[in-house]
């Protein structure tokens, strides 16, 4: 019954059609800071403008989930955010949240971090392993924010795809269902990374981006290079018109529009407002 059960909740983040998974993540304040983070503030207005886009998913906290998710119950998985680093320990994921609390809360993922390849890594994975053996019994899938961002791994190497490739296998080796980490910049070196991985590989919004071009390019790239979907944070939030990026994104994801089709549809829906349409 618990296999079935993370199965059944698997198939509500994973869009039949395309086979993949669009989620917005919301959970960056403890990590990074809130002051920083304009488009967190007021984080009530930020939740409502990107579940009117439809993505799949949206990850994000017990609190802010209690606090913000009342009137959107059903409209979009919720992944509980049970793990967070520290703007003074950012290699150190610690938990917070539980298992039994995503079930209570009616949440079809757990989701937990790691920085790999430093001097934290063996307490993160520790945590990992006995949140992969409850979310197994429990009917759980668990989802790892998963970055080869340690102590000893240069900032230059934290996109190259052996470090990457490292981060995602050991995700996979302990058990985590769906992998969240950095893209490696092109699409034939993420392949090497997707290929080597049994679990589903997802892609954050990348800190090399600078530009909508740049993360609508990528988007496209790991799409087409095999990448399981993406979860989004601060490229979303921080665009002057969120819902019509959701939409313009669920295209590329799950409608495999090009990023020329993507950037005409978000100009018309940032013109005419007209998102129901869509």
């Amino acid at each position: 019954m618990a296999m079935l059960g993370k199965q059944v909740r698997m198939s509500r983040l994973i869009n039949k059609k395309s086979n993949k998974m669009m989620a917005i993540t919301v959970d960056h304040a403890i990590s990074r800071g809130i002051a920083p983070m304009k488009g967190l503030q007021p984080i009530q207005k930020t939740i409502d403008a990107i579940l009117k886009g439809r993505p799949d998913a949206i990850t994000m906290t017990k609190g802010i989930a209690e606090h913000c998710m009342w009137n959107h119950a059903g409209e979009a998985s919720i992944l509980l955010k049970c793990s967070s680093y520290a703007p003074v320990y950012p290699t150190k994921d610690v938990a917070f949240g539980t298992v039994d609390e995503a079930i209570r809360m009616g949440a079809d993922a757990v989701s937990i971090g790691a920085m790999t390849l430093g001097n934290y890594q063996d307490i993160q994975f520790e945590e990992i392993g006995k949140f992969s053996e409850e979310c197994m019994r429990k009917g759980m899938p668990l989802i790892g924010h998963i970055y080869p961002k340690g102590e000893t791994v240069p900032k230059d190497k934290q996109n190259s795809w052996e470090n990457i490739a490292y981060s995602v296998r050991s995700a996979a080796e302990l058990g985590i269902d769906i992998i969240k980490t950095t893209y490696t910049g092109d699409p034939d070196s993420m392949s090497k990374v997707v290929n080597l991985c049994p679990a589903r590989v997802v892609i954050q919004g990348g800190d090399a981006c600078k530009t909508l071009d740049d993360y609508l390019n990528m988007t496209r790239d790991a799409m087409d290079c095999g990448v399981g979907g993406v979860t989004m944070g601060r490229f979303v939030w921080d665009y002057k018109d969120i819902t019509a990026l959701v939409i313009a994104l669920r295209y590329i994801i799950h409608e495999g529009y090009s990023v020329k089709e993507a950037k005409e549809l978000l100009t018309q829906l940032e013109n005419d407002k007209n998102y129901e349409k869509f």
